[in-house]
């Protein structure tokens, strides 16, 4: 899933309070009178939420300097929107799981490179690298990668074995198509079944794109590119999918992340053959009646490449330095190896040191739980995410063409066109400051 980047904070009056008390940013506790006492929020729910309190508890248990307070938020998004508030009211969390580049910029987060300088048990070698380099603003490190994601398929195997479908057959988006169309059922011109579930939102669709050769800007980073032939072909195939033939369909809306558990129960109450998901996903899912698979490509143009992103937090610039370096502690301790590893045989997420691959638990679980290598498999021909110079804007204009194509039944040539003007017109004014 995406995070949310907010360009401005001159109208941050009517965003939401912070925290739960005046004492939810850093707090007075000092070392000499006991362990330093942070606050960090993250933006995660259902079995994710449940395994980030269980990491949580495992840390203020294993030492004496630093306790963390899990601070939980409906989504990624309204995670940004409070530390947005929190910034201008100063009374910020030590740590967040959220990532602002343009925020980095303009000092709202820390560089953390002087305690990366100081711990001798860093390691930044170790860190897969894609992952790492994400976090870094103008050569340094502002952010952290707690865990990797990237979008893979998950299918209902006994459907796909009742219609004589072989899942290593499904390769290419028309091989997924036909297959959608086959396991469809209809009642009364009504889709009671349907074949397939795209994630609501711009993203899988980019991921499609990404694989038919669509890029977002001009290789000299002055146009808008989502008006091209592979953007507008695209898309078109999911509004036909979705709306005209009816074999796909998706939820929308909600509260924080209800579609997206809507989408998951659809499939696993055997309404829909197959959805396209997270990797974190794998935590939610029971695979004795589900597989996975990675994101095709199409036909003529090779595999797919589908975005992997890492997943990082940050350690907000008005927190004191002591509650800076506490929130570093908990930071490293996250992403020891044998705890991303434990995160990942959890939840599915990828882990972000690669001496992970090599722990005991991991390689032992990997032997009996195939699906939680797809993502590795998928991460290696991966896409790097896009980094929207115009704060978010350009992002911004791709959720709302996207809204158009899967839920209003808008021609993408027309969506994806009005999406142009926006992003060129904020693509233009970011190029001449």
């Amino acid at each position: 899933m995406s995070l949310m980047v907010i360009a401005s904070f001159l109208m941050i009056t009517a965003c939401g309070s912070p925290g739960n008390s005046a004492t939810s940013a850093a707090g007075t506790t000092t070392a000499s009178q006991g362990p330093v006492e942070i606050e960090f929020w993250y933006g995660l729910g259902g079995k994710l939420g449940d395994n980030m309190k269980k990491t949580i508890d495992a840390f203020n248990a294993s030492q004496k300097e630093v306790v963390v307070k899990g601070i939980v938020q409906a989504d990624y998004d309204e995670t940004g929107q409070k530390l947005q508030a929190a910034i201008a009211s100063g009374q910020v969390p030590a740590a967040v799981l959220s990532s602002n580049v343009d925020w980095a910029k303009k000092g709202y987060y820390a560089p953390m490179d002087s305690f990366i300088a100081a711990d001798p048990d860093f390691k930044k070698e170790d860190f897969v690298q894609t992952f790492l380099t994400q976090g870094q603003v103008d050569g340094k490190q502002y952010f952290l990668p707690m865990y990797g994601t990237t979008q893979v398929m998950y299918y209902r195997k006994d459907t796909l074995k009742a219609n004589g479908i072989d899942p290593a057959s499904l390769t290419t988006w028309e091989a997924l198509a036909a297959a959608a169309a086959k396991m469809t059922k209809k009642e009364n011109g009504k889709t009671t079944f349907y074949g397939w579930e795209p994630m609501w939102g711009s993203d899988n669709m980019i991921d499609a794109v990404l694989g038919k050769g669509g890029s977002i800007l001009s290789p000299d980073g002055k146009t808008v590119t989502i008006d091209s032939p592979e953007w507008v072909e695209t898309w078109e195939m999911f509004r036909k999918w979705i709306h005209e033939d009816q074999i796909m369909g998706i939820h929308s809306g909600g509260q924080g992340w209800e579609y997206w558990y809507k989408t998951i129960d659809d499939v696993m109450k055997n309404k829909a053959a197959g959805y396209t998901g997270s990797s974190g996903d794998q935590g939610d899912l029971d695979f004795k009646i589900v597989g996975a698979m990675e994101q095709p490509g199409w036909e003529g143009k090779g595999e797919g490449k589908p975005v992997a992103n890492a997943i990082m937090a940050g350690i907000p610039a008005k927190a004191n330095p002591e509650q800076q370096q506490a929130a570093f502690k908990w930071l490293t301790y996250f992403s020891q190896a044998s705890n991303t590893a434990q995160w990942s045989m959890n939840t599915g997420y990828i882990a972000v040191r690669q001496s992970a691959l090599e722990d005991p638990g991991f390689k032992a679980f990997s032997k009996k739980n195939p699906q939680i290598e797809v993502p590795l498999k998928q991460a290696a021909h991966a896409s790097a995410p896009f980094q929207d110079p115009t704060g978010g804007k350009i992002t911004d204009a791709l959720k709302v063409a996207a809204d158009q194509v899967q839920i209003n039944n808008v021609p993408a040539a027309q969506a994806l066109q009005e999406a142009k003007v926006k992003a060129q017109q904020e693509l233009d004014r970011a190029n001449s400051r």
